[in-house]
């Protein structure tokens, strides 16, 4: 976790920028542009559609992160966005990676992995990379191994317990990178279990926390905070408030600002009285900024969409971080 607060305090920015392209978020004249390329490519038809997407997302996203490179320090891709268009999208996904990799931005790969044994083991290589011939045991691969997915976090859901997470935290270990633990989510539904009464008169998310505090406590970095974070939602900032203090150790991540109706002021509560230990997450709100800005034409040429793209997409990571500044 130390190279995400150090690259926060590099940009004085605790916001993170969630790459979820969909085909209504990216422009239309962006996606028309390579129906001939793709066309020239595929090996049958069917394949054209959503190998055609694919390449506009990417196109879409190296948009994207030229425009906030050096304004934030981090950004998540939502693999599901990627996934839904099959192969074709997990490889932009792992390009886009890459790519923001390879402009100094900190990956949280948004993937909500969950599972025990051999098969949680299997998907912690997100974090460690495999070697050849390596077994699916974490820790196996790591320094040297062939790093496909270029991430520094992985998001994991707790529900199937220690044996779910211990995995992943072996794997953090060895791969010098983190993970972010389900807590407090932002969703509406979530309280459905999540703020379900237990025996001794706290809720699920409690509990969920003290646990995440435990698995991270052996690995305390340089600014005090654990490779283990957490996932606690801007939309309950009384909730994230009581979260700071009971988690003194455990960096937050903070999603549910902007469009889901979260503000700075919610989530000022989250941070330590050092204004450290949480990073605030916008999507929509950066990467379809181009859609409320007023100056989108639909006789624009796709060329001039996404310098649209990029400018509204930097106004609005701008304005994102004076946002938190503000408060924090």
């Amino acid at each position: 976790m130390d190279r995400l607060i150090d690259a926060i305090e590099r940009t004085q920015n605790p916001s993170v920028v969630g790459l979820d392209p969909t085909e209504a978020l990216v422009p239309a004249q962006v996606v028309a542009s390579f129906a001939d390329e793709v066309r020239d490519s595929v090996d049958t038809p069917e394949e054209a559609p959503a190998a055609q997407l694919a390449v506009a997302f990417y196109e879409f996203n190296r948009t994207i992160i030229d425009a906030v490179a050096g304004i934030v320090p981090a950004v998540k891709p939502q693999i599901a966005m990627y996934e839904a268009l099959g192969p074709a999208g997990i490889d932009v996904y792992t390009m886009t990676c890459e790519y923001a990799a390879e402009q100094g931005l900190y990956v949280l790969a948004d993937v909500k992995r969950g599972d025990i044994g051999s098969t949680a083991a299997a998907y912690a290589h997100m974090l460690t990379g495999v070697n050849a011939g390596a077994s699916a045991e974490a820790g196996s691969a790591g320094a040297g191994a062939h790093d496909p997915w270029h991430v520094d976090a992985v998001t994991v859901n707790p529900y199937l317990g220690t044996d779910g997470i211990t995995p992943f935290v072996d794997a953090a270990k060895t791969a010098d990178k983190d993970l972010f633990v389900l807590v407090r989510t932002s969703n509406p539904s979530s309280s459905e279990l999540q703020m379900l009464d237990l025996a001794d008169g706290s809720k699920v998310y409690e509990h969920v926390a003290d646990l995440v505090e435990r698995w991270g406590a052996d690995t305390i970095g340089e600014h005090g905070y654990s490779r283990v974070g957490a996932v606690v939602g801007a939309t309950h900032p009384q909730e994230g408030r009581a979260l700071r203090e009971r988690m003194p150790r455990t960096f937050f991540l903070v999603p549910g600002y902007g469009a889901q109706g979260g503000t700075a002021a919610d989530v000022r509560g989250m941070f330590d009285a050092n204004g450290s230990g949480a990073i605030v997450n916008s999507s929509r709100g950066i990467i379809g900024a181009w859609r409320t800005s007023g100056r989108y034409r639909k006789d624009m040429s796709a060329d001039d969409a996404l310098a649209l793209v990029f400018d509204t997409a930097r106004e609005a990571a701008t304005a994102m971080r004076d946002d938190l500044r503000a408060v924090l």
